[in-house]
């Protein structure tokens, strides 16, 4: 060892903080996640099943559906209330609203009046401000029931026959592009502003089989995989998917 050189001192590593551990890492990851999740369902985009033939052939039994909740303004996800206004709907316009009569469910129709229009129904034709209009296109199914509908406080009203009624400030007259089977505007009344919960933009997953609109997306799924099990063949009758319809914009 040569002068002046001294002998190196060995050195103690310092503790470095304590790794998380990997089941808190992914409870983390898992609860953000489920935040950012609630979030865009609250706020931006929420996810939503047909289960019934009214908007045919636009929107198909077993088809399900992105909503823009941002089309008509960003709303209280409580109350549904509007926070900050961004647009009002077009004519035309499918939409996903709270039902008045029970606030419980929500419906899907088209907007066929604005506020201030004058609507009328003569013969399956429609009239807004006084010209035929064919948004939704009148409905030629043949067995189609003639039926009149009614409800508590409501007057009764022929399916073909309707108005003339002037839609009210902050409302809008809905009708379902299966005209003869839908159940609408005609029968219960307007849609207030408030109501809305936006527009539908996308077909994100569709299927068909024989028990809709009866069974469910799952118990036709099971069915036709106890058939794929005992049978060695896929049931397509029970349980198929639509493939081209999904990725399909909602016009």
């Amino acid at each position: 060892m040569s002068l002046g050189d001294k002998k190196p001192e060995d050195t103690p590593a310092k503790e470095g903080p304590r790794r998380k551990s990997r089941l808190r890492d992914y409870t983390e990851s898992l609860i953000i996640a489920l935040i950012l999740a609630l979030v865009i369902r609250a706020l931006v985009v929420q996810a939503f099943s047909i289960p019934s033939s009214s908007m045919e052939p636009t929107l198909l039994v077993g088809d399900y559906l992105l909503v823009n909740k941002f089309a008509y303004g960003i709303r209280n996800p409580f109350t549904n209330r509007v926070w900050i206004p961004i647009g009002k709907p077009k004519r035309g316009d499918v939409v996903v609203f709270i039902y008045p009569q029970d606030p419980s469910k929500d419906y899907i129709k088209r907007v066929v009046g604005l506020p201030g229009d004058r609507i009328q129904i003569i013969n399956k034709k429609l009239y807004i401000n006084g010209e035929l209009t064919q948004i939704p296109p009148p409905s030629q199914d043949p067995q189609a029931p003639r039926a009149i509908y009614v409800e508590p406080e409501i007057t009764p009203t022929e399916r073909d026959n309707f108005g003339p009624v002037v839609v009210p400030d902050n409302s809008y007259f809905v009708m379902g592009d299966n005209r003869d089977r839908s159940y609408d505007s005609r029968f219960w009344g307007f849609v207030p502003l408030e109501a809305l919960r936006g527009r539908a933009f996308i077909i994100y997953f569709s299927w068909g089989g024989a028990g809709q609109p009866r069974e469910t997306l799952i118990p036709s799924l099971f069915q036709a995989l106890k058939h794929l099990v005992t049978h060695l063949t896929w049931d397509s009758d029970t349980f198929h998917v639509r493939w081209q319809r999904i990725g399909k914009l909602i016009y």
